[in-house]
């Protein structure tokens, strides 16, 4: 199914939304298209973390768009006089006009690939739609001609979106998700589901976790799900247990317990910010403080292969240049590397009409962050052998 939807990308100028379950490639095909496509193309994503994980810049960065909602009307109607929180076509292009250098790379655009989408709301969506159009002088033409590849899974993080703003945004939208997009609606988009799972082989517990997803679990689900429950299992992370809460304070304590309780000599590592790299997009702590003993996770893929993203390991060896873990899973052992992780925009060479990318700052960091307990939404597409609720 990949194969088909390298396909449509390079064939036709159809717009996609190539979605799938946790495990099932839509990562590895983001990073393996920009070799494979001939056409022009831009990767952006809803928020600053998942664009730093594509390896391309946020939407609002790109676009030059305000935060709030985007009302898909020429002026805002007279009972909207809100101009803070809503904006119209108007107010986009009077009071937040695109810059010379991004309109010159989204004139040149011919694919635009949307990443983590389940994320994207509507209304954005036809906010970009407006810049296309109007960048590419093809006013009546969805996007202004531009192909959109989309990429996510419904069933993750939906979009967010106000009470007080969704109850103005649904007089034009049936649903905040970016299918219920205006331009979209237009348009039309060819649906391409990734189907076969790599992350797991236990065909089981594949259909188990189907069942959970679609919410049609069995008795027999249950059952099974049970065999494997161990009651008053602390998370103490003696054993590679993490647990999984619900808000970041409370992940934060858990972690600082879990480090107090450890014995010897605590380390600081500081990041290394180069440039422009907004507080906001730092993918894990600016000081990291480890132990021997403490247990983390990694939070990106190794080229070589040696740790992927949720990977959990132990800290063994702690000095004021090097850290060692050892992994849970495998217990062997790794020196780690510091990480670098760039923000960057698109720009077009005035010369050879190439789009280039421009490094705007680095951050470098062990990539690592403690994990005796995590969010569940940060355990988003990530796997664990033990865990506790």
């Amino acid at each position: 199914m990949a194969s088909l939807a390298t396909r449509f990308v390079n064939s036709t100028a159809q717009h996609i939304f190539l979605t799938g379950k946790a495990g099932t490639g839509k990562t590895t095909f983001l990073r393996s298209l920009g070799g494979l496509t001939h056409k022009r193309h831009l990767i952006v994503a809803p928020t600053g973390i998942a664009a730093l994980n594509a390896k391309g810049v946020t939407i609002h960065s790109q676009f030059l768009l305000p935060f709030g909602a985007f009302i898909p009307e020429r002026t805002l109607p007279d009972d909207i006089a809100d101009y803070g929180r809503f904006h119209d076509r108007d107010t986009l292009n009077r009071r937040h006009p695109l810059n010379a250098l991004r309109r010159s790379v989204l004139a040149a655009l011919d694919l635009l690939i949307i990443d983590e989408v389940s994320m994207l709301r509507a209304d954005l969506l036809d906010a970009i739609d407006h810049r296309l159009r109007n960048v590419k002088r093809e006013y009546h033409v969805p996007f202004g001609g531009v192909q959109l590849l989309f990429i996510g899974d419904l069933f993750q993080l939906p979009p967010v979106i106000k009470d007080e703003e969704w109850s103005v945004l649904r007089r034009w939208y049936d649903a905040p998700h970016f299918f219920a997009s205006l331009a979209l609606k237009q348009a039309g988009y060819v649906h391409i589901e990734l189907d076969k799972i790599f992350r797991q082989r236990d065909e089981r517990f594949i259909g188990i976790l189907n069942n959970l997803r679609n919410n049609t679990v069995t008795e027999q689900d249950v059952a099974e799900l049970n065999r494997h429950y161990r009651p008053n299992k602390e998370g103490d992370g003696r054993d590679g247990v993490i647990t999984l809460t619900t808000h970041n304070h409370t992940a934060d304590a858990l972690n600082q317990q879990a480090m107090d309780r450890l014995k010897g000599k605590a380390y600081r590592y500081e990041a290394r910010v180069v440039g422009d790299f907004p507080e906001s997009m730092y993918p894990v702590q600016s000081e990291l403080e480890l132990k021997v003993g403490a247990q983390v996770m990694f939070v990106r893929n190794d080229a070589d292969k040696a740790y992927f993203n949720g990977k959990l390991a132990r800290v063994t060896e702690v000095d004021k240049e090097d850290v060692t873990v050892e992994m849970v899973e495998e217990g062997t052992s790794y020196k780690l590397k510091r990480e670098v992780w760039e923000n960057k925009r698109y720009m077009l060479d005035p010369v050879t009409k190439e789009q280039e990318e421009e490094v705007l700052g680095t951050f470098e960091q062990y990539p690592i962050k403690l994990a005796w307990a995590i969010t569940v939404h940060k355990s988003q597409g990530l796997t664990f052998d033990r865990a506790v609720i």
